[in-house]
């Protein structure tokens, strides 16, 4: 391939990724126009699991800031424009990297899509249903007659949305694993061989993605991470590349 058309290829992969991300900015700012007409209605969905672990007499959230309420509401629907437009974005990455994959691998698309959307969702919903509620009664245990919790609503929220867009992002574990298997990178023995080294990278990922610095929000977040790689390593040993056998 000489210079200039791997410049033209260049410019052509460029100009497939601006018009990519063009699909996921206006699918995202339709939901961001849906999720914003219910924002209140989020606003207490979301807040539900910190005022139940909050002591009885000081179940609310306070703001500071005259405009504090307005950019909690925007970053309420921004969340909620990013999970509602989630089939939309993995569908463009799926067509961004479906030219370098083969005829009988291009099948995948609608399985791949709906897994990655449900993989992305469901991680929101266990980091809402599970985490939330064991980690916010032990990090309000900390309070004493003397200590009394007075959380502001944009402080909640930021964390909120750092934490549920973590979840939903390493559940996407698997289909990783499916990826790097079905293309050769790693298989099944490959990845139970180096398992301790995995589990090692998964904390200091956890460590990395949790927004609170502390041990207990770490493991929250590692343990499902541990199962989903089981989960990608049984899916290597399924739809994995079979290595040709040296005679």
């Amino acid at each position: 391939m000489t210079k200039s058309e791997e410049k033209l290829s260049f410019t052509h992969h460029l100009a497939e990724l601006r018009k990519r991300l063009i699909v996921c900015c206006i699918a995202i700012g339709i939901g961001f126009g849906i999720s914003y007409y219910y924002s209140q209605e989020l606003f207490t969905f979301l807040s539900r699991p910190l005022l139940d672990a909050m002591p009885q007499g000081s179940a609310f959230l306070v703001f500071t800031g005259i405009i504090e309420p307005f950019w909690t509401y925007l970053k309420i629907a921004l969340i909620g424009g990013i999970f509602l437009a989630s089939p939309v974005i993995f569908y463009q990455i799926w067509l961004f990297i479906a030219p370098g994959l083969y005829e009988t691998e291009k099948k995948w698309v609608t399985p791949i899509v709906i897994s990655a959307t449900v993989l992305f969702i469901g991680g929101a919903l266990f980091g809402y249903y599970v985490v939330f509620p064991v980690g916010f009664k032990y990090f309000l245990s900390f309070s004493t007659d003397a200590l009394k919790p007075m959380l502001s609503m944009n402080e909640y929220f930021s964390f909120v949305a750092k934490f549920l867009l973590a979840f939903g992002a390493v559940f996407e574990m698997p289909i990783l694993i499916f990826f790097l298997a079905r293309i050769g990178i790693v298989d099944a023995k490959m990845l139970s061989q180096y398992r301790k080294y995995s589990i090692l990278l998964i904390f200091i990922i956890a460590a990395i993605l949790t927004p609170t610095p502390d041990v207990f929000s770490q493991f929250l977040m590692a343990a499902p991470m541990m199962v989903l790689y089981e989960v990608g390593v049984i899916l290597a040993r399924l739809f994995g590349k079979k290595r040709e056998v040296e005679v």
